[in-house]
């Protein structure tokens, strides 16, 4: 059985459960109470200051008197070293359907 395929069909929305498996997850956790990898975990990260854990961050980050909100995280995600030079992130998420999907998904862990 053929299934027709529509030129104008938008692919599905990405799913963050599955952007943070395949992008963060062997870097960061995302669960409240776990350790933090080698990078900090990100439980509770949509509306908190940046470096706010105990983490070892970067004196780039310490410095940036960020908040982590939607538009910050999105940038940040986008290029993290253009938004704070001196950062130790060095992977970038350059879809936005992507950052967006994990940004909703990060909002939702607490």
């Amino acid at each position: 059985m053929c299934v027709p395929v529509y030129a104008n069909a938008a692919p599905p929305a990405p799913d963050g459960a599955v952007v943070f498996r395949q992008r963060c997850q062997a870097c960061h956790t995302e669960e409240a109470g776990k350790p933090a990898r080698v990078g900090p975990n990100l439980a509770g990260v949509v509306g908190r200051k940046a470096a706010a854990t105990d983490f070892n961050y970067s004196a780039a980050l310490k410095g940036s008197g960020l908040t982590w909100n939607r538009e910050n995280l999105d940038r940040y995600l986008a290029a993290p070293s253009k938004v704070i030079p001196g950062t130790r992130m060095v992977i970038a998420l350059t879809d936005p359907a992507q950052r967006k999907a994990l940004i909703d998904y990060l909002a939702k862990k607490r």
